[in-house]
């Protein structure tokens, strides 16, 4: 390492280890004109630095994530408050023994609705498996916002083949924190919802949505909307469940009234399958289906 070089690090090595102390010693930090501005929390706080604070938040994960490897994601989408069989039981058990009706129909809609964690778990172990033999400049990664529920699923699925796997997750006025089975690495959180829907659309190939409320719709639409004006590049987006999506989305009432294209309707694959989802996922791009013949 060059003399200047080391120098110039170990000034911001001590300017972070004096942040450090002040809080250690429970000294309450003031603003402090002479402090170095990058290491100033009153300056980046500010609100005219706000942008300064998008950037870093585009280029942290970013940075990370190319250090790693991670060219192309497979994102899964679905609801944070599905739970695995095994615990949706024990929650139906004990809102049963409650006896609150309102309760019990909750606890009971979270197991009718239990098997999506297991098919996304398995979805995200199918990804691994193939990638697993390709050139890594080749390889998709299992992407998800980082929570419980369907992300947790997906990223656990891929920890189950010891894939690497990314987790996006956000702060929030109620606290969420990443799942266990993100890779520590590549667990980022973000203040700002457009940097982290730029991240989830950066490297994907592929969007797979599962059952879920408000956070996956608006993240499904923005990638469909952003397809279907050609401000991305056309990716398979899979809607799993099709029970649920039909229910859900009437597209073609939406043709009906003239508000899409007949052909918008083919932007969206329904499927029920785990490996259904990844061979259209596969054929979209021409892909062999055996893993050893990727690329």
């Amino acid at each position: 390492m060059q003399p200047t070089q080391h120098l110039s690090e170990q000034r911001l090595a001590d300017a972070w280890a004096e942040l450090q102390a002040q809080s250690n010693n429970g000294t309450a930090l003031t603003a402090d004109a002479y402090r170095l501005a990058f290491a100033d929390p009153e300056f980046m706080l500010r609100r005219e630095t706000r942008g300064i604070r998008i950037q870093l938040e585009m280029l942290k994960p970013d940075l990370a994530q190319a250090s790693m490897g991670v060219q192309h994601t497979v994102v899964v989408f679905g609801s944070a408050r599905i739970r695995e069989p095994a615990v949706a039981a024990e929650q139906l058990a004990a809102a049963e023994a409650g006896g609150d009706a309102r309760t019990i129909a909750k606890a009971r809609a979270l197991m009718r609705n239990a098997h999506y964690y297991d098919e996304a778990r398995e979805f995200a172990r199918i990804v691994a498996r193939y990638s697993r033999h390709c050139p890594r400049e080749e390889q998709m990664f299992v992407c998800t916002g980082g929570g419980p529920g369907i992300m947790e699923a997906a990223n656990r699925g891929a920890h189950d083949e010891g894939a690497l796997n990314v987790g996006l997750n956000i702060t929030l006025p109620h606290e969420q924190s990443g799942n266990v089975y993100v890779t520590p690495d590549l667990g980022f959180k973000f203040h700002y919802f457009a940097m982290r829907k730029m991240h989830f659309m950066m490297r994907a190939k592929a969007l797979v949505a599962f059952p879920g409320g408000f956070g996956t719709l608006d993240e499904l639409f923005e990638v469909i909307t952003l397809v279907q004006c050609q401000k991305a590049k056309p990716v398979p987006i899979v809607l799993f469940g099709s029970d649920y999506w039909r229910r859900l989305l009437n597209l073609d009432l939406l043709v009906e009234e003239g508000t899409i294209s007949p052909e918008d309707v083919n932007l969206v694959k329904y499927v029920d399958d785990p490996q259904t989802a990844w061979e259209h996922i596969l054929a979209f791009y021409n892909l062999p289906d055996v893993p050893s013949r990727c690329g």
